[in-house]
Protein backbone atom coordinates (compact mmCIF):
# COMPACT_ATOMS: atom_id res chain seq x y z
CA UNK A 1 0.00 0.00 0.00
CA UNK A 2 1.35 3.13 -1.30
CA UNK A 3 0.24 6.78 0.31
CA UNK A 4 0.62 9.12 -2.21
CA UNK A 5 -0.06 13.05 -0.89
CA UNK A 6 1.65 16.69 -1.29
CA UNK A 7 4.05 18.05 -0.24
CA UNK A 8 1.52 20.11 1.89
CA UNK A 9 0.29 17.08 3.86
CA UNK A 10 4.02 15.41 4.11
CA UNK A 11 4.80 16.45 7.18
CA UNK A 12 3.65 16.29 11.31
CA UNK A 13 0.42 17.18 12.04
CA UNK A 14 1.79 20.21 14.45
CA UNK A 15 3.84 22.14 12.17
CA UNK A 16 0.57 23.10 10.16
CA UNK A 17 0.16 25.43 13.51
CA UNK A 18 3.75 27.10 13.22
CA UNK A 19 2.87 29.77 10.75
CA UNK A 20 1.46 31.53 13.26
CA UNK A 21 3.24 30.88 15.90
CA UNK A 22 7.08 32.77 14.93
CA UNK A 23 7.61 36.82 15.52
CA UNK A 24 5.26 38.57 13.71
CA UNK A 25 8.75 40.52 11.68
CA UNK A 26 9.89 37.06 10.95
CA UNK A 27 10.78 37.48 7.33
CA UNK A 28 13.74 34.25 7.11
CA UNK A 29 14.44 31.36 8.76
CA UNK A 30 17.17 28.88 8.50
CA UNK A 31 17.46 25.71 9.29
CA UNK A 32 20.35 22.89 9.37
CA UNK A 33 20.56 18.87 9.66
CA UNK A 34 23.14 17.34 11.67
CA UNK A 35 24.15 13.90 13.00
CA UNK A 36 24.43 14.57 16.39
CA UNK A 37 25.51 11.19 17.95
CA UNK A 38 25.39 7.76 17.49
CA UNK A 39 26.86 4.19 16.86
CA UNK A 40 29.69 4.99 14.10
CA UNK A 41 32.28 8.46 14.62
CA UNK A 42 31.62 9.68 10.89
CA UNK A 43 29.02 8.78 7.89
CA UNK A 44 28.42 8.71 4.64
CA UNK A 45 26.16 11.63 3.00
CA UNK A 46 23.95 10.09 0.38
CA UNK A 47 20.64 10.15 -0.88
CA UNK A 48 19.10 14.00 -0.72
CA UNK A 49 19.30 14.37 -4.57
CA UNK A 50 16.83 11.40 -5.05
CA UNK A 51 14.17 13.34 -2.44
CA UNK A 52 14.71 17.05 -4.25
CA UNK A 53 14.27 15.39 -7.91
CA UNK A 54 10.80 13.09 -6.80
CA UNK A 55 9.62 15.88 -4.29
CA UNK A 56 10.71 19.23 -4.29
CA UNK A 57 10.69 19.43 -8.21
CA UNK A 58 7.32 18.55 -8.76
CA UNK A 59 4.78 21.70 -7.87
CA UNK A 60 1.78 21.07 -5.99
CA UNK A 61 -1.54 22.31 -7.50
CA UNK A 62 -4.80 24.10 -6.31
CA UNK A 63 -6.24 20.59 -5.92
CA UNK A 64 -3.50 19.94 -3.26
CA UNK A 65 -4.54 22.85 -1.40
CA UNK A 66 -8.52 22.38 -1.13
CA UNK A 67 -7.46 18.68 -0.27
CA UNK A 68 -5.14 20.08 2.18
CA UNK A 69 -7.36 22.66 3.49
CA UNK A 70 -10.40 19.85 3.53
CA UNK A 71 -7.95 17.46 5.83
CA UNK A 72 -6.77 19.77 8.28
CA UNK A 73 -9.73 21.07 8.89
CA UNK A 74 -11.14 17.93 10.48
CA UNK A 75 -8.23 17.07 12.21
CA UNK A 76 -8.28 19.49 14.17
CA UNK A 77 -5.11 21.89 13.39
CA UNK A 78 -5.03 25.41 11.33
CA UNK A 79 -4.26 25.73 7.82
CA UNK A 80 -1.96 28.05 6.31
CA UNK A 81 -4.86 28.95 3.64
CA UNK A 82 -3.50 32.15 2.72
CA UNK A 83 0.32 31.10 2.52
CA UNK A 84 -0.52 28.46 0.36
CA UNK A 85 -1.87 29.54 -1.89
CA UNK A 86 0.39 32.83 -2.12
CA UNK A 87 2.91 30.34 -3.54
CA UNK A 88 1.08 28.87 -5.74
CA UNK A 89 0.13 32.08 -7.53
CA UNK A 90 3.61 33.94 -7.58
CA UNK A 91 5.96 30.42 -7.67
CA UNK A 92 3.18 28.72 -9.46
CA UNK A 93 3.27 25.36 -6.68
CA UNK A 94 7.26 25.47 -6.77
CA UNK A 95 8.50 25.56 -2.90
CA UNK A 96 10.40 29.51 -2.27
CA UNK A 97 13.31 27.46 -0.77
CA UNK A 98 16.89 27.40 -1.23
CA UNK A 99 19.23 24.24 -0.11
CA UNK A 100 22.39 23.74 0.49
CA UNK A 101 24.41 20.45 0.90
CA UNK A 102 27.72 18.65 1.61
CA UNK A 103 28.56 16.80 -1.77
CA UNK A 104 26.78 13.02 -1.44
CA UNK A 105 29.14 10.65 -0.95
CA UNK A 106 31.55 12.40 0.90
CA UNK A 107 32.78 11.02 4.48
CA UNK A 108 31.90 13.34 7.69
CA UNK A 109 31.85 13.58 11.38
CA UNK A 110 29.49 13.20 13.62
CA UNK A 111 28.16 16.84 14.78
CA UNK A 112 28.19 18.42 10.90
CA UNK A 113 26.14 20.68 9.09
CA UNK A 114 24.59 18.30 6.03
CA UNK A 115 22.04 20.43 5.23
CA UNK A 116 20.90 23.99 5.34
CA UNK A 117 17.90 25.20 3.87
CA UNK A 118 16.26 29.02 4.01
CA UNK A 119 13.23 30.60 2.74
CA UNK A 120 14.19 32.67 -0.27
CA UNK A 121 10.42 34.89 -0.16
CA UNK A 122 9.94 36.92 3.04
CA UNK A 123 6.55 35.98 2.90
CA UNK A 124 7.49 32.38 3.66
CA UNK A 125 9.21 32.21 6.51
CA UNK A 126 7.78 29.76 7.94
CA UNK A 127 8.40 27.35 4.82
CA UNK A 128 11.91 26.44 6.21
CA UNK A 129 10.78 24.48 9.13
CA UNK A 130 7.31 22.89 7.25
CA UNK A 131 10.01 21.14 5.19
CA UNK A 132 11.75 19.64 8.21
CA UNK A 133 9.25 16.35 8.57
CA UNK A 134 9.84 15.19 4.45
CA UNK A 135 13.46 16.71 3.92
CA UNK A 136 14.74 15.40 7.34
CA UNK A 137 13.71 11.64 6.61
CA UNK A 138 15.09 12.16 2.81
CA UNK A 139 18.19 12.46 4.51
CA UNK A 140 18.64 10.36 7.21
CA UNK A 141 17.42 6.80 6.17
CA UNK A 142 19.91 6.83 3.10
CA UNK A 143 22.88 8.49 4.95
CA UNK A 144 21.82 5.88 7.88
CA UNK A 145 22.39 2.56 5.47
CA UNK A 146 25.18 4.06 3.09
CA UNK A 147 27.26 4.66 6.67
CA UNK A 148 26.62 0.91 8.19
CA UNK A 149 27.31 -0.34 4.15
CA UNK A 150 30.67 1.52 4.43
CA UNK A 151 31.47 0.48 7.97
CA UNK A 152 30.97 -3.22 6.44
CA UNK A 153 33.11 -2.37 3.57
CA UNK A 154 35.48 -1.25 6.06
CA UNK A 155 35.66 -4.99 7.88
CA UNK A 156 35.59 -6.87 4.32
CA UNK A 157 39.29 -4.59 3.48
CA UNK A 158 40.38 -5.10 6.45
CA UNK A 159 40.25 -8.92 6.30
CA UNK A 160 40.83 -8.82 2.77
CA UNK A 161 44.07 -7.02 3.24
CA UNK A 162 45.24 -9.53 6.06
CA UNK A 163 44.18 -12.54 4.64
CA UNK A 164 44.01 -12.41 0.77
CA UNK A 165 46.69 -11.90 -2.06
CA UNK A 166 44.74 -8.34 -3.22
CA UNK A 167 41.70 -6.91 -2.26
CA UNK A 168 40.28 -6.96 -5.85
CA UNK A 169 36.46 -8.07 -5.98
CA UNK A 170 35.67 -6.02 -2.95
CA UNK A 171 33.29 -4.51 -4.38
CA UNK A 172 30.84 -7.27 -4.64
CA UNK A 173 31.54 -8.71 -0.96
CA UNK A 174 28.40 -7.42 0.03
CA UNK A 175 25.19 -8.39 -1.74
CA UNK A 176 22.40 -6.55 -0.72
CA UNK A 177 19.42 -9.30 0.28
CA UNK A 178 17.08 -6.76 1.88
CA UNK A 179 14.23 -6.39 -0.65
CA UNK A 180 11.57 -8.47 1.54
CA UNK A 181 12.74 -7.39 4.82
CA UNK A 182 11.79 -3.72 3.86
CA UNK A 183 9.10 -1.77 5.04
CA UNK A 184 7.88 -0.72 1.75
CA UNK A 185 8.95 -0.78 -1.67
CA UNK A 186 10.17 2.71 -1.68
CA UNK A 187 11.96 1.64 1.35
CA UNK A 188 13.97 -1.00 -0.36
CA UNK A 189 14.48 1.17 -3.39
CA UNK A 190 16.41 4.41 -1.28
CA UNK A 191 18.04 2.05 1.12
CA UNK A 192 19.12 -0.37 -1.59
CA UNK A 193 20.71 2.26 -3.45
CA UNK A 194 22.47 3.52 -0.28
CA UNK A 195 24.00 0.22 -0.22
CA UNK A 196 25.10 1.09 -3.91
CA UNK A 197 27.24 3.65 -3.02
CA UNK A 198 29.57 1.40 -1.71
CA UNK A 199 28.83 -2.18 -3.25
CA UNK A 200 27.60 -3.28 -6.34
CA UNK A 201 25.81 -6.52 -5.80
CA UNK A 202 22.45 -6.34 -5.19
CA UNK A 203 18.54 -8.35 -5.56
CA UNK A 204 16.96 -5.27 -4.40
CA UNK A 205 15.61 -4.10 -8.23
CA UNK A 206 14.04 -1.50 -6.74
CA UNK A 207 17.52 0.50 -5.58
CA UNK A 208 17.98 -0.33 -9.89
CA UNK A 209 15.38 1.33 -10.81
CA UNK A 210 15.70 4.03 -8.21
CA UNK A 211 19.73 4.99 -9.28
CA UNK A 212 18.49 4.33 -12.68
CA UNK A 213 15.83 7.43 -12.49
CA UNK A 214 17.34 9.60 -9.58
CA UNK A 215 21.05 9.44 -10.11
CA UNK A 216 21.45 8.41 -14.08
CA UNK A 217 23.05 5.17 -13.91
CA UNK A 218 21.72 2.70 -16.38
CA UNK A 219 22.39 -0.58 -14.23
CA UNK A 220 24.02 0.01 -10.58
CA UNK A 221 24.41 -3.62 -9.71
CA UNK A 222 24.72 -7.10 -10.31
CA UNK A 223 23.37 -10.29 -9.55
CA UNK A 224 23.96 -14.42 -10.63
CA UNK A 225 21.26 -17.56 -10.95
CA UNK A 226 20.30 -18.65 -7.41
CA UNK A 227 18.76 -21.39 -6.02
CA UNK A 228 16.16 -21.01 -3.09
CA UNK A 229 14.78 -23.74 -0.61
CA UNK A 230 11.34 -24.01 -2.52
CA UNK A 231 13.25 -24.87 -6.04
CA UNK A 232 15.52 -27.31 -4.37
CA UNK A 233 12.50 -29.13 -1.60
CA UNK A 234 10.18 -29.35 -4.87
CA UNK A 235 11.94 -31.93 -6.25
CA UNK A 236 12.18 -33.80 -2.65
CA UNK A 237 14.67 -34.94 -0.43
CA UNK A 238 15.46 -38.44 -1.92
CA UNK A 239 16.27 -35.98 -5.08
CA UNK A 240 18.28 -33.64 -3.98
CA UNK A 241 21.07 -34.37 -5.90
CA UNK A 242 19.16 -34.07 -9.19
CA UNK A 243 17.87 -30.46 -8.08
CA UNK A 244 21.90 -30.00 -7.70
CA UNK A 245 22.70 -31.64 -11.16
CA UNK A 246 19.74 -29.49 -12.57
CA UNK A 247 21.08 -26.03 -11.65
CA UNK A 248 24.35 -27.32 -12.87
CA UNK A 249 22.83 -28.28 -16.54
CA UNK A 250 20.75 -24.86 -16.28
CA UNK A 251 23.50 -21.98 -15.56
CA UNK A 252 26.95 -23.71 -14.68
CA UNK A 253 29.69 -22.69 -18.10
CA UNK A 254 32.85 -20.69 -18.59
CA UNK A 255 32.91 -17.82 -17.01
CA UNK A 256 29.50 -18.15 -15.44
CA UNK A 257 28.54 -17.95 -11.19
CA UNK A 258 25.96 -19.85 -9.41
CA UNK A 259 24.70 -19.85 -6.16
CA UNK A 260 22.96 -23.01 -4.73
CA UNK A 261 21.00 -23.07 -1.44
CA UNK A 262 22.56 -26.09 0.54
CA UNK A 263 21.20 -26.90 3.49
CA UNK A 264 17.90 -27.93 2.73
CA UNK A 265 18.16 -30.72 4.60
CA UNK A 266 21.60 -31.77 5.16
CA UNK A 267 24.38 -29.16 4.79
CA UNK A 268 27.12 -31.28 5.60
CA UNK A 269 26.04 -34.68 3.39
CA UNK A 270 25.17 -32.09 0.69
CA UNK A 271 28.76 -30.97 0.43
CA UNK A 272 30.42 -34.03 1.25
CA UNK A 273 28.59 -36.25 -0.75
CA UNK A 274 26.90 -34.13 -3.48
CA UNK A 275 29.46 -31.56 -4.58
CA UNK A 276 32.46 -32.39 -3.21
CA UNK A 277 32.05 -36.16 -4.63
CA UNK A 278 29.20 -36.59 -7.27
CA UNK A 279 29.84 -33.65 -8.89
CA UNK A 280 33.40 -33.10 -7.85
CA UNK A 281 35.04 -33.12 -11.28
CA UNK A 282 32.19 -31.63 -13.29
CA UNK A 283 32.21 -28.28 -10.87
CA UNK A 284 36.21 -28.15 -11.48
CA UNK A 285 36.65 -28.73 -14.69
CA UNK A 286 33.36 -26.26 -15.67
CA UNK A 287 35.31 -22.73 -16.03
CA UNK A 288 32.71 -21.80 -13.84
CA UNK A 289 31.92 -21.33 -10.14
CA UNK A 290 29.44 -22.77 -7.87
CA UNK A 291 28.72 -20.72 -5.30
CA UNK A 292 27.52 -23.06 -1.89
CA UNK A 293 25.35 -20.92 0.61
CA UNK A 294 24.51 -22.30 4.04
CA UNK A 295 21.33 -20.85 5.38
CA UNK A 296 20.66 -22.09 9.43
CA UNK A 297 22.91 -22.78 12.21
CA UNK A 298 24.79 -20.72 14.39
CA UNK A 299 27.22 -18.77 11.16
CA UNK A 300 30.38 -18.34 13.32
CA UNK A 301 30.77 -22.09 14.16
CA UNK A 302 28.51 -23.18 10.45
CA UNK A 303 30.63 -21.26 7.88
CA UNK A 304 34.44 -22.24 8.84
CA UNK A 305 33.07 -25.51 8.63
CA UNK A 306 31.70 -25.34 5.34
CA UNK A 307 34.77 -23.81 3.94
CA UNK A 308 36.94 -26.74 5.61
CA UNK A 309 34.55 -29.39 4.11
CA UNK A 310 34.96 -27.96 1.08
CA UNK A 311 38.57 -27.91 0.93
CA UNK A 312 38.65 -31.08 2.10
CA UNK A 313 36.64 -32.33 -1.02
CA UNK A 314 37.71 -29.70 -3.53
CA UNK A 315 41.34 -29.18 -2.06
CA UNK A 316 42.93 -25.78 -1.98
CA UNK A 317 46.06 -23.35 -2.55
CA UNK A 318 48.16 -20.91 0.39
CA UNK A 319 48.38 -17.48 -1.13
CA UNK A 320 51.05 -15.21 -0.73
CA UNK A 321 49.77 -14.59 2.83
CA UNK A 322 49.89 -17.97 4.37
CA UNK A 323 45.90 -18.45 3.98
CA UNK A 324 44.22 -21.21 2.23
CA UNK A 325 41.71 -20.54 -0.77
CA UNK A 326 39.57 -22.66 -2.74
CA UNK A 327 39.84 -23.50 -6.00
CA UNK A 328 38.31 -20.39 -8.22
CA UNK A 329 35.60 -23.14 -8.79
CA UNK A 330 33.78 -22.93 -5.39
CA UNK A 331 32.93 -20.27 -3.21
CA UNK A 332 30.67 -19.83 -0.52
CA UNK A 333 27.88 -16.84 0.65
CA UNK A 334 26.89 -16.70 3.88
CA UNK A 335 23.13 -14.62 3.66
CA UNK A 336 21.67 -16.02 7.13
CA UNK A 337 22.15 -13.59 10.46
CA UNK A 338 24.28 -11.60 8.86
CA UNK A 339 25.25 -7.95 10.72
CA UNK A 340 28.37 -5.89 10.97
CA UNK A 341 28.89 -7.72 14.03
CA UNK A 342 28.76 -10.97 12.65
CA UNK A 343 30.50 -10.16 9.78
CA UNK A 344 33.47 -8.78 12.13
CA UNK A 345 33.44 -12.36 14.05
CA UNK A 346 32.83 -14.86 10.97
CA UNK A 347 35.86 -13.48 9.55
CA UNK A 348 38.25 -13.50 12.52
CA UNK A 349 37.22 -16.74 12.95
CA UNK A 350 38.22 -17.22 9.37
CA UNK A 351 41.57 -15.71 9.87
CA UNK A 352 42.15 -17.28 12.88
CA UNK A 353 42.06 -20.81 11.32
CA UNK A 354 44.43 -19.96 8.28
CA UNK A 355 41.06 -19.81 5.95
CA UNK A 356 41.39 -16.48 3.58
CA UNK A 357 38.39 -13.64 3.21
CA UNK A 358 38.42 -14.72 -0.34
CA UNK A 359 36.41 -17.88 -0.49
CA UNK A 360 33.81 -15.88 1.18
CA UNK A 361 30.85 -13.05 0.85
CA UNK A 362 28.27 -12.00 2.50
CA UNK A 363 24.47 -11.57 1.78
CA UNK A 364 23.01 -8.81 4.15
CA UNK A 365 19.05 -8.46 4.37
CA UNK A 366 17.38 -6.59 7.44
CA UNK A 367 20.02 -5.74 9.63
CA UNK A 368 20.99 -3.77 6.09
CA UNK A 369 17.78 -1.92 4.88
CA UNK A 370 15.20 -2.19 8.09
CA UNK A 371 17.18 -2.26 11.49
CA UNK A 372 18.21 1.31 11.54
CA UNK A 373 16.26 3.96 12.47
CA UNK A 374 16.79 7.88 12.79
CA UNK A 375 18.23 7.81 16.80
CA UNK A 376 21.25 5.31 14.92
CA UNK A 377 23.08 8.47 13.97
CA UNK A 378 21.02 10.84 16.16
CA UNK A 379 20.08 13.16 13.31
CA UNK A 380 18.01 16.16 14.25
CA UNK A 381 16.89 19.66 12.06
CA UNK A 382 17.48 22.38 14.19
CA UNK A 383 16.15 26.21 13.17
CA UNK A 384 19.45 28.01 13.58
CA UNK A 385 19.11 31.76 12.07
CA UNK A 386 16.08 34.17 12.58
CA UNK A 387 16.15 37.49 10.28
CA UNK A 388 13.09 40.40 11.01
CA UNK A 389 12.89 43.57 10.47
CA UNK A 390 16.44 44.30 11.62
CA UNK A 391 17.89 42.75 8.38
CA UNK A 392 20.50 40.59 9.46
CA UNK A 393 20.65 36.82 10.92
CA UNK A 394 20.25 36.69 14.51
CA UNK A 395 21.54 33.07 16.07
CA UNK A 396 19.12 31.17 17.54
CA UNK A 397 19.63 27.51 19.35
CA UNK A 398 18.43 25.16 22.20
CA UNK A 399 20.53 24.21 25.20
CA UNK A 400 18.35 22.26 27.15
CA UNK A 401 19.83 21.44 31.07
CA UNK A 402 18.61 18.29 31.34
CA UNK A 403 19.78 17.10 28.07
CA UNK A 404 23.52 18.89 26.93
CA UNK A 405 24.00 16.59 23.82
CA UNK A 406 20.57 18.04 22.25
CA UNK A 407 22.27 21.49 22.20
CA UNK A 408 22.24 23.19 18.70
CA UNK A 409 24.26 25.43 17.22
CA UNK A 410 23.01 29.05 16.50
CA UNK A 411 23.63 31.25 13.55
CA UNK A 412 24.33 30.65 9.84
CA UNK A 413 26.35 27.55 9.20
CA UNK A 414 29.05 26.91 6.97
CA UNK A 415 31.63 23.58 6.14
CA UNK A 416 35.28 23.82 5.69
CA UNK A 417 38.08 21.19 5.34
CA UNK A 418 40.14 22.08 8.68
CA UNK A 419 43.61 21.42 8.84
CA UNK A 420 43.26 17.34 9.24
CA UNK A 421 41.41 17.13 5.94
CA UNK A 422 38.10 16.89 8.14
CA UNK A 423 35.27 18.08 7.30
CA UNK A 424 33.89 20.75 10.32
CA UNK A 425 31.10 23.27 10.72
CA UNK A 426 32.00 26.82 11.39
CA UNK A 427 29.93 29.86 11.53
CA UNK A 428 29.21 30.85 8.19
CA UNK A 429 30.44 34.58 9.42
CA UNK A 430 34.02 32.87 10.12
CA UNK A 431 34.20 31.31 6.59
CA UNK A 432 36.87 34.03 5.46
CA UNK A 433 38.72 32.96 2.50
CA UNK A 434 37.75 29.36 3.32
CA UNK A 435 35.69 27.40 0.49
CA UNK A 436 32.27 26.56 2.21
CA UNK A 437 31.65 23.12 0.82
CA UNK A 438 28.07 23.52 1.31
CA UNK A 439 26.25 23.93 -2.03
CA UNK A 440 23.33 25.38 -3.42
CA UNK A 441 21.66 21.92 -4.34
CA UNK A 442 17.97 23.73 -4.96
CA UNK A 443 16.47 27.36 -5.30
CA UNK A 444 12.80 28.16 -6.32
CA UNK A 445 12.03 24.52 -7.79
CA UNK A 446 15.11 23.87 -9.73
CA UNK A 447 17.95 21.23 -9.43
CA UNK A 448 21.00 23.32 -9.43
CA UNK A 449 23.56 20.14 -8.80
CA UNK A 450 22.47 17.06 -11.03
CA UNK A 451 25.06 14.35 -10.38
CA UNK A 452 25.32 10.58 -11.18
CA UNK A 453 25.96 7.78 -8.85
CA UNK A 454 29.64 6.88 -10.31
CA UNK A 455 30.72 10.24 -9.35
CA UNK A 456 29.44 9.76 -5.94
CA UNK A 457 30.81 6.15 -5.89
CA UNK A 458 33.88 7.44 -6.83
CA UNK A 459 33.54 10.59 -4.00
CA UNK A 460 32.70 8.03 -1.60
CA UNK A 461 35.94 5.83 -2.53
CA UNK A 462 38.06 8.87 -1.80
CA UNK A 463 36.54 9.68 1.35
CA UNK A 464 36.84 5.14 2.51
CA UNK A 465 39.48 5.05 5.06
CA UNK A 466 39.17 1.43 6.78
CA UNK A 467 40.80 1.07 10.27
Amino acid sequence: MSVPSSILLNVDSYKASHFCQYPPDTRYLSSYIEARNGKYSELVFFGLQGFLKKTLTIPFTESDVEEAKALLSLHGVPFNEAGWRYILEKYDGYLPLKIEALPEGVTVPLKQTLVQVTNTDPECAWLTTYIETALLRAVWYPATVATLSSYCKGILYKYLDMTADSTEGLEFKLHDFGARGASSEETAGIGGLAHLVNFKGSDTLSALVAAKEYYSEPCAAFSIPAAEHSTITSWGEASEAAAFEHMLNQFLAPGATLAVVSDSYNLWRAIDEHWGLRFKERILNSGGTLVVRPDSGNPIEVVPECLERLMQCFGYRVNRKGYRVLPDAVRVIQGDAVSVESIERILAKLQSKGISTDNLSFGMGAELLQKVNRDTLGFAMKASAIKGSQDHWIGICKKPATDPLKASRPGRQAVIYNADNRLISIPEAELGANENQLRVVYENGRLLIDETLETIRQRAAVGFCPD
